[in-house]
């Protein structure tokens, strides 16, 4: 017997698996997706590697082949199925077989567990109560207390409990394990990941409308005939989807309480955009279903992420929450995939391999023979029509829940609001509505898709900008505690330096920060409202592994006024006291050179809006513009998506953009600007020889990044076989012709964000 090995994936040159000869004792033990030790290279290195394949051809001579030496059988494994998953990956969007590898992989080293060591009586109660006299009488303090905690704990206690409450010390302890008294137990306890302890005890979910009940009961009927297949639930922000994923989900995870052949159960992942959401969407979810939930994100620790692993592994935990990795966790009877929010961004990788997980869950469920759910008030354009033409089946909440108005729309031109001599970033009447809502004791959000102080830093005298060193973007300034703008960071490689007192350039004393940020709209706004307590919410303010919560949470007890954030923010967060949301500049990302900038400020206004009046209270919306004839502003300002979706699809359409097309992004790298230069030349020579239109190649929108220079080439097809093997072909290239040798590729199947 034979096993395909894969190298330590820290390795990155050695992108090919190894054949290894399986010693006799070990051929009932491996399988595929176990980690092993072999011997590599001349020097017999002793190295760790993934089991992909196994097989009883040899692909050398057996005489020139090395034996594996170990199987790590304690380490959580890959399933087969997850396997297969990582080469769909690299097939389907490029990279290497490591990098696909390493998307799925869920813990690669194991941690040391965590166990609560327990004290147990072994004597009956007779004897623990004539020791317990005997120590009065002679004053042993120390054993009183011991005996008497035992007695009101029922005989059992942990050494933790022992020591913390009753202040034991050790040594009476290991007195009375000497005498036989009592004996000492070790369990096993896993790391929560929650910053809060949810409770055991499941509760009713809010009792469905009839819409809620019409999707659950297309879904259950069709899942119980066997039928396994993609919905779409389209649904207004605040129209209950989340309830409606947890009817779902109870379908299948108490499955065998209606078919008894399903004793085990089936499991079910949802995924959420952004780690902000987990708290929120986990409490829901336990208060329906249970302590059967657990969460997985990158906030976690190595120990937390071990232990919710091992939870799923021992069959402890059967539905899983989180964002876009979650997908990959190791279920082996999966009955559901959500996709909650499915339209965001987040959802596509920006590493190699540069998945989307909508296609990814789609691919694992029909691996698995499970379904998708993708929930959205405003569906990706994608989805959208994958839905009208029947691929998806679409499942319809055209109400908000409770009966709940959809929130009043107001959007201001900013062009008069500087003609009438406002040159404030508050318009007059969100001045106005704040101050009302203050007055009235509601909740405010503001909304400014840039963090930091200010834009950039220009001198007033000769033009200079302040750009980083490392890549071609303006640093950014940010404002510290004391008040002041002293330090500029690139936002895109985190590099950092101190704000000069003069111009670099010229040496002129006039340099300042221009443009706005969040910080700078939190010092603004404590000028206009300076009762008003405000929080503010972006990647400075959250750090940390709780940091989304720590501001959230005291918003959500109404402890703050106004929040101020990013797009974070206006992602699922349900705050009834909410009654005014404003986006403060609804154009920064209307034109990003990139053909999504429509689609994605309509999904961010539409979902901003509907952070306004979840609760009993109506809502309304400020949306600040210089733009307010767009067709993405006014879909938003009527509340009528199909006016987005029509201009939106037919723009695609006409201009060959997917879903009509698909697309390939190929972005070439490289220290040196002549090499990157020939690297993409010669690419899309070769991809003209297989006859696939290209465009391109051109210098990227960032044109430098992280001291690398970069060109982007676009391969477009309305065939996707034709640009896969077309890609194959590129990458085999790659690694055989010198011009690529000191160049990165990297491929971006249907891109959601410039480069």
């Amino acid at each position: 017997m034979f096993a395909d090995i894969i190298v330590d994936l820290s390795v990155e040159a050695l992108d090919r698996s190894f054949q290894y000869i399986v010693p006799r004792e070990m051929e009932d033990t491996i399988a595929v997706g176990m980690m092993a030790v072999i011997p590599f290279g001349r020097g017999n290195r002793e190295m760790t590697g993934f089991v992909v394949g196994i097989t009883e051809q040899a692909a050398w001579p057996v005489e020139k082949m090395k034996k594996i030496l170990a199987l790590k059988t304690y380490e959580i494994g890959i399933e087969t199925q997850l396997m297969q998953l990582a080469e769909w990956i690299r097939r389907q969007y490029g990279g290497t077989m490591n990098d696909a590898l390493k998307t799925v992989l869920p813990v690669k080293r194991q941690i040391k567990s965590v166990e609560e060591h327990w004290l147990n009586f072994v004597v009956d109660e007779e004897e623990v109560q004539r020791e317990l006299k005997h120590c009065r009488i002679h004053h042993y303090k120390a054993k009183e207390r011991f005996l008497q905690g035992m007695l009101e704990q029922k005989g059992t206690m942990t050494t933790k409990t022992a020591r913390n409450i009753y202040n034991v010390p050790k040594s009476v302890i290991d007195g009375y394990k000497k005498r036989g008294f009592l004996e000492v137990s070790d369990k096993r306890i896993f790391r929560n990941p929650l910053s809060v302890q949810m409770t055991e005890q499941g509760q009713d979910i809010k009792v469905l409308n009839e819409e809620q009940k019409a999707a659950c009961e297309r879904f259950t009927g069709e899942y119980n005939q066997g039928i396994r297949q993609t919905y779409l639930l389209y649904g207004v922000t605040g129209s209950g989807k989340t309830e409606v994923y947890i009817e779902m989900i109870k379908t299948q995870v108490y499955m065998r309480l209606i078919q008894k052949v399903l004793e085990e159960g089936k499991q079910a992942i949802v995924l959420i955009p952004e780690i902000a959401l987990t708290e929120q969407t986990v409490k829901r979810f336990v208060a329906a279903l249970g302590t059967r939930v657990t969460v997985l994100h990158s906030r976690m620790s190595e120990g937390e992420k071990y232990d919710q692993y091992c939870r799923i592994k021992e069959g402890k935990a059967d539905i899983v929450i989180g964002p876009r990795s979650a997908l990959f966790v190791p279920f082996d009877n999966l009955g559901l995939i959500v996709i909650d929010e499915e339209h965001e961004n987040s959802y596509k990788s920006e590493s190699p391999p540069c998945y989307h997980a909508r296609e990814v869950a789609i691919r694992r469920a029909q691996m698995a023979g499970a379904s998708v759910v993708l929930g959205s008030a405003t569906p990706s354009v994608e989805s959208y029509e994958a839905a009208k033409n029947g691929t998806y089946t679409l499942l319809e909440l055209k109400n908000r829940a409770k009966n709940a108005r959809k929130p009043e729309v107001h959007v201001v031109d900013l062009r008069e609001e500087l003609q009438q001599g406002n040159r404030s970033v508050f318009s007059r009447i969100l001045q106005e509505k704040i101050r009302q809502r203050l007055s009235q004791g509601e909740q405010t959000m503001l909304f400014l898709n840039r963090r930091g102080y200010a834009g950039f830093v220009s001198c007033r005298s000769c033009g200079y900008v302040i750009k980083c060193s490392h890549c071609d973007i303006s640093m950014t300034a940010h404002k510290s505690h004391q008040g002041d703008v002293d330090k500029l960071v690139c936002h895109y490689c985190g590099h950092a330096t101190y704000m000069p007192k003069q111009c670099p350039s010229c040496g002129s004393p006039y340099i300042a920060a221009f443009g706005l940020g969040t910080q700078k709209v939190e010092e603004m706004l404590q000028k206009i409202v300076p009762k008003a307590r405000i929080l503010r919410m972006d990647g400075d303010t959250t750090t940390g592994k709780n940091g989304h919560e720590q501001v959230l949470a005291p918003f959500r007890r109404g402890e703050a006024d106004i929040l101020i954030g990013t797009q974070m923010i206006v992602k699922g967060h349900d705050f009834p006291n909410v009654t005014l949301v404003a986006a403060l500049a609804a154009d920064l990302g209307m034109y990003g050179g990139d053909y999504r900038c429509q689609e994605r400020t309509f999904d961010l206004l539409m979902q901003a809006s509907g952070r306004a009046g979840r609760g009993e209270k109506p809502g309304e919306m400020i949306i600040q513009t210089y733009n307010p004839d767009q067709y993405c502003i006014e879909a938003v300002k009527k509340q009528d998506p199909e006016i987005f979706y029509n201009n939106e699809m037919a723009f695609r359409r006409m201009a060959g953009y997917p879903p009509y097309t698909s697309m390939f992004l190929v972005l070439v790298t490289a220290p040196d600007k002549r090499q990157a230069e020939t690297c993409i030349r010669c690419l899309k020579e070769l991809a003209q020889k297989k006859e696939i239109l290209c465009v391109g190649p051109s210098e990227a929108g960032l044109s430098k990044a992280k001291d690398r220079y970069r060109y982007t080439l676009y391969l477009k097809s309305t065939e996707d076989a034709e640009l896969e093997q077309v890609k194959e072909y590129l990458e085999q290239q790659i690694h055989t012709q010198p011009w690529a040798h000191h160049c990165t590729v990297q491929f971006d199947r249907n891109p959601m964000s410039s480069y």
